[in-house]
């Protein structure tokens, strides 16, 4: 047999194992026909030149990150156009570069964004759609229903207006991916022609996050394209346990510093405790002025301070400038021990107060 079937073999082949049992010479392949159409159900094609190095896992921490960024980042430009914006995550996909740069118009808003903890750039694009009349509201107009789209690259008025949207998007998108990296991006690159920006080869393989803004009645579209070299570092904590953007922060510096501030503008009672003693109803009734009250008390052991009702400081009695004043001796109990105390009496009024200890057992006196 030679090794390279002709063109005629080839075709015999096939239609050999298209043929019925009855035309094939008595030869009785196999039946499919109960199972032909499920078979074909389950077959999927598979582009060679579009491999998908992006997992399904990775594909929807991705949707996740960014649903987050979209109303991050809806409010913030809601904020500053003084005007009701919806940012919509409507697609994420995975493509290739060539691809991705030919679908986009010319001229666009084509943003190079820059990160030393990744491996390369991002693009952010913003169609003309929706760019032009943003920046007629930032320059005081968008009365109007409906607006004409200049077909033309942005002046340098308008991107300066732009840069200020870009930096909410990238501190937006900053804050999204906090959990995974601190991207601390930077627009290194602005171009029109999205052509000329060549970042990665055409048949590298890209995530396309797309996003739908409307503002009024003006829609348009916005593109995170994030190629999968750049990120390639940080493929492995994009799982299930590290991309949810509800986990738990460490608390920063300057939210302990915040917190301490607020905190300290609090009111607290502060009363302090001479002594302590009982008497009869009628010996309280028969006090007169000048009258003495004996206690148990050593004038020693000075008075307590009691901080919100809890005994907290040990103090002398005094005077300083003419006012009546306390010198803390030192502190009765820490301040978590106090909050111990009140946090259990709450539970024992509400009636889920902790089991008590056993008590121990007495040991039998020693004979002798």
């Amino acid at each position: 047999m030679a090794d390279v079937l002709s063109q005629g073999e080839v075709e015999s082949l096939l239609a050999a194992l298209d043929a019925s049992p009855s035309d094939s010479g008595g030869y009785n392949r196999p039946s499919m026909s109960g199972s032909s159409h499920e078979m074909i159900g389950q077959i999927s094609v598979y582009d060679f030149k579009r491999p998908e190095r992006v997992s399904k896992e990775q594909m929807r921490a991705f949707q996740a990150l960014h649903e987050g960024f979209s109303r991050e980042f809806g409010a913030s430009i809601s904020g500053m156009l003084r005007s009701i914006v919806e940012v919509k995550l409507i697609s994420v996909d995975q493509l290739t570069y060539g691809e991705f740069v030919f679908s986009l118009e010319n001229p666009t808003c084509f943003n190079l964004l820059y990160s030393d903890k990744l491996s390369g750039h991002l693009i952010l694009d913003l169609n003309p759609s929706i760019i032009y009349p943003i920046v007629d509201r930032l320059l005081g107009g968008g009365k109007s229903a409906t607006q004409s789209i200049p077909t033309r690259p942005l002046t340098e008025i308008e991107l300066r207006l732009v840069s200020r949207i870009t930096k909410s998007a990238i501190t937006a998108l900053e804050n999204s991916w906090r959990n995974i990296s601190e991207l601390k991006l930077r627009v290194t690159q602005i171009e029109s022609n999205p052509q000329l920006v060549q970042i990665v080869p055409p048949n590298e393989v890209i995530v396309l996050i797309s996003f739908e803004i409307t503002m009024g009645e003006l829609r348009g579209i916005m593109n995170l394209c994030i190629p999968f070299n750049t990120i390639e570092p940080l493929v492995g904590k994009l799982s299930s346990d590290t991309w949810s953007a509800y986990t738990k922060h460490e608390v920063s510096p300057e939210q302990k510093a915040q917190l301490e501030v607020g905190l300290g503008a609090a009111e607290v009672e502060v009363v302090a405790v001479l002594a302590e003693t009982s008497i009869t109803t009628s010996d309280l009734m028969q006090l007169n002025v000048g009258d003495v009250i004996l206690t148990e008390r050593d004038v020693r052991e000075g008075v307590t301070l009691q901080v919100a009702g809890r005994p907290t400081f040990s103090a002398d009695v005094g005077q300083l400038k003419g006012n009546k004043a306390l010198e803390i001796r030192k502190p009765l109990r820490q301040m978590r021990e106090v909050i111990q105390q009140h946090v259990e009496s709450q539970q024992q009024k509400k009636g889920d107060a902790p089991p008590a200890k056993p008590a121990a057992k007495a040991e039998p006196a020693a004979k002798g």
